[in-house]
This record gives C-alpha cells, sequence and structure tokens, in this order.
C-alpha cells in the first residue's frame, strides 16, 4: 500500500494512492495516519479494503508527511563510503546517529525555506525507514520485522551550521522546513528487498545524486538493531538511513549551495518523487 495524507497544513486527511493512481480518501474509516495504524494488525485491515469503494479524491492536492504523530526522526551520517569521500570525512567505525528536530518535518512537495542568513544549505536524498511495533534490541535477523514501510526523505543540512557552529550537527539539520518526507509511506510488504533501491537527486534540471541503497556502508536491519540498543524505538519513528554522493558541499572545484528560486527534485525506486523550490524568509 501508499499511504499517505493530504490536505491543507495542519489539516491533512488520511488517503490511500490506488492501484489506478488515483487518491482514495481513508477518513471514513479512520481519522488520521497515526503510529497506532502502523501496527501489523492494523495494516492487514487497510491492506483488505477494496480502494474502489474508498472515495476519490480530485484534482492534485498537497500532501503532507504520510504519518502523523512522528516520535522520534532519527538520522545517520556517512553511511555511503564514496559521500564520506567527497565530504573530506573518514568512513565511521560505527553508525553517526544524530536527530533532526520534529519541527523540520515537511510535506513532500511543499517550499524550503532558508533560515535567516542561511550561506551553505544543502541536499541529500535518502531513504527512510518508518517503524511499525517497538523494537528493543532486536537482533539484526529480526530487526526488518518491526518496519512497517519506507519512503523518500531529502535531509536538508545548513553545512555551516553543521560543521563550524561547534557542538552537534543537530544545529545544521533541524531548521524548519529541513526534512520533506513522502509522497507516501510505502509499506514494507511492497518493498521486499530495501538494499536494492536506486536514488537519485536533481537540482533545476541538473542530475546530482544517482545511487543505490546496497552501498550502504551498514544496512537498514543493522541499523535498527543497533538503533534499538541506544534507545527504544517506538511506532511512527522515523529513521533517515544516509545519502549517497553528490551533495553541494562535495562539487569540485567549489562547492554548490541552494538558493532561492532554485529547484529540487528527488526520488527513490519504488517509493515515488518530491519536487521542492527553494525561498528564503523576508527581512523582519
Amino acid at each position: 500500500m501508499k499511504l499517505l495524507r493530504y490536505g491543507p497544513a495542519g489539516q491533512e486527511r488520511p488517503g490511500v494512492m490506488g492501484p489506478d493512481g488515483v487518491i482514495r480518501d481513508l477518513s471514513g474509516r479512520l481519522p488520521d495516519l497515526t503510529p497506532e495504524q502502523l501496527a501489523p494488525d492494523a495494516l492487514r485491515r487497510l491492506s483488505g479494503l477494496d480502494c474502489s469503494t474508498l472515495p476519490a479524491v480530485s484534482g492534485r492536492p498537497r500532501l503532507g508527511a504520510p504519518m502523523a504523530g512522528i516520535r522520534k526522526f532519527i538520522a545517520v551520517g556517512l553511511n555511503y563510503a564514496d559521500h564520506a569521500a567527497e565530504t573530506g570525512q573518514p568512513i565511521p567505525t560505527e553508525p553517526v546517529l544524530f536527530t533532526k528536530a520534529i519541527s523540520c518535518l515537511n510535506g513532500p512537495n511543499d517550499d524550503v525555506l532558508l533560515p535567516e542568513g542561511s550561506r551553505k544549505s544543502d541536499w541529500e536524498v535518502e531513504l527512510g525507514v518508518v517503524i511499525g511495533t517497538l523494537a528493543r534490541y532486536v537482533d539484526q535477523s529480526d530487526a526488518l520485522n518491526h518496519v512497517a514501510g519506507y519512503c523518500v526523505v531529502n535531509d536538508i543540512s545548513e553545512r555551516e551550521y553543521q560543521f563550524e557552529r561547534g557542538g552537534s550537527w543537530d544545529k545544521g539539520k533541524g531548521c524548519d522546513t529541513f526534512g520533506p518526507v513522502g509522497p507516501w509511506l510505502v509499506t514494507a510488504d511492497e518493498v521486499p528487498e530495501p538494499q536494492n533501491l536506486q536514488l537519485w537527486l536533481e537540482l533545476n534540471g541538473q542530475r546530482r545524486q544517482s545511487g543505490n541503497t546496497r552501498t550502504m556502508i551498514v544496512s537498514v536491519a543493522a541499523l535498527v538493531s543497533y538503533i534499538s540498543r541506544f534507545m527504544t524505538l517506538e511506532p511512527g519513528d522515523l529513521i533517515t538511513t544516509g545519502t549517497p554522493p553528490g551533495v553541494g558541499m562535495g562539487v569540485k572545484p567549489a562547492p554548490v549551495y541552494l538558493q532561492a528560486g532554485d529547484v529540487m527534485r528527488l526520488g527513490i525506486e519504488r517509493l515515488g518523487e518530491q519536487t521542492q523550490r527553494v525561498v528564503v524568509r523576508a527581512a523582519h
């Protein structure tokens, strides 16, 4: 299933993308796509619905993040060796973990707002993993059984804040709108092999990133197992798993960073596409 949420920001309704490519409204069956709806039994009930009997949604509505009530937004850094090389950093001996603020969550096609004074905002297409059942000290062999589904994430990053302002990476990762997610949550049964998905990103029509999840240093299953040893993973938690090479800070001979008016288009095989326009905050 391709589960989604549509409508104005803060007023999203639950929906599902039918096999015919038409969005169908789920609000008559459940109030929203919350963590409780990601449990295996709840997903089985949803998968048993005949989409053709659900009300069709007309037009091309705005899409929000495909899950409501996300508790944690956990990110993994330097999880592709070639990306670590382009940033001039060594391959980590253990996964690099940081968090993105929940307040940075954004619809997949909403504008991306550059922070005041930003000079080095950058793009990162990533595979998102959504937890469906509580995971605490899980074995790698069982880890994928705790995954409800997968989605596209753009882990937008302000590199000056991330690397030059001291302290943790979180400073450059959690700015408002820096977490576009979606267009939908594709349930795990439709992604039997998360380690063989093509990822790509274009900036103003030019291909900047192209990669495959098979080149991840630490697999999805290993990441879920590893993270569950440091924190309890709860239904609705979102893990974004690192980016392949081609980010702006790695461009030679000089880095390229986001500017007002730029358009990012990105996607992952089986998981859909996003498009974002870059805007700047109006002066006070």
